[in-house]
């Protein structure tokens, strides 16, 4: 988009929220982004300002500025950007574990970032910039994993099957099922976490942490189940963790607020006092994902641990080939 457009709310959109709304409209818009657009006045419902939990009503117009990654059409590349490299590509065939002509399902490794910023320059939707050059339609991020998660993420080929996607994910009819290494064991070893979340500046950069009273408006709702799969003694555990909303850190955040943080997380007191030989890197993976193709069929793909999880796999007895073949 080059120039402010206005969108009008549909009575099927009655009562989402504005966030929820920029999902299926906009899946390339993250949360900072939209944050930092309703903050600043761009983005507006009706004739006011508005939050990114504002509820819609039936017939409001939603104004849409220029987004900064979007001056031209999503599914066009730029044309100063160059082709990937035989590095690049190499590195994005590593990650493929599903390809049709809709999308790609990846295995993003652990330390690779989705998306750039002012210090990041090597990143998963660069490679995607120079994947458009090649296909003549540059694929489009439909969700995110923080850059030391690791494991599946999907890939929309076009921005017709990102916004299918977009509304599949809106809707929790996608399931996604994470495995992670924690300190300590949850208590009871299985349970919801419902602790609404919102974001706080730190030394270390940006966290979330559970809101707290007067907090309303600025607080975002996130819901979390988990299961404890195995355990060594007191000192560790290797949960199963189910989010039903699909919140920034959700998962790290939950852990840490029920006392057991994520073993190497470093924002959440998931560093300290972690057993030596154990590789002092984030213990989350992206295990499992299933969803409705957006044309037939049900896509169901597991991704394979990193490394760093199956040192610490072996380090703690826990085998990993316990759900080889079987739902995980």
């Amino acid at each position: 988009m080059t120039e402010v457009k206005r969108h009008v709310v549909s009575a099927e959109e009655a009562g989402m929220r504005l966030d929820r709304w920029f999902k299926l409209h906009f899946p390339q818009v993250t949360f900072a982004y939209l944050n930092k657009l309703t903050r600043t006045g761009q983005v507006r419902v009706g004739a006011g300002r508005c939050k990114t939990n504002t509820r819609l009503e039936a017939d409001q117009e939603i104004r849409v500025p220029p987004l900064a990654f979007d001056t031209r059409p999503a599914d066009t590349p730029k044309a100063d950007v160059p082709p990937l490299t035989p590095t690049e590509r190499r590195l994005f065939d590593s990650m493929v574990m599903h390809e049709d002509r809709d999308i790609f399902v990846l295995n993003k490794p652990s330390g690779f970032a989705v998306q750039g910023g002012s210090k990041t320059h090597h990143h998963l939707d660069g490679l995607l910039m120079g994947l458009g050059v090649e296909l003549g339609e540059r694929p489009l991020l439909v969700h995110r994993l923080d850059r030391d998660t690791s494991g599946v993420i999907v890939i929309a080929k076009r921005r017709s099957v990102a916004a299918a996607l977009g509304k599949l994910f809106a809707t929790r009819a996608v399931k996604k099922t994470y495995w992670a290494i924690v300190k300590g064991v949850p208590k009871p070893a299985q349970g919801r976490i419902e602790v609404a979340l919102v974001k706080a500046k730190g030394p270390d950069g940006d966290r979330m942490r559970a809101s707290l009273e007067g907090e309303e408006d600025d607080e975002q709702r996130a819901v979390t189940h988990y299961s404890v799969i195995d355990k060594a003694s007191d000192i560790a555990a290797w949960v199963s963790l189910k989010p039903v909303t699909g919140r920034q850190h959700q998962l790290r955040a939950h852990m840490a607020h029920i006392g057991t943080p994520i073993m190497g997380d470093e924002k959440y007191g998931g560093l300290d006092g972690m057993p030596e030989g154990m590789p002092r890197r984030l213990h989350l993976h992206a295990r499992r994902i299933v969803f409705p193709h957006p044309r037939d069929g049900i896509i169901d793909i597991s991704a394979p641990m990193p490394d760093h999880m199956l040192t610490s796999f072996a380090l703690f007895g826990f085998d990993a080939t316990r759900f080889d073949g079987e739902a995980s």
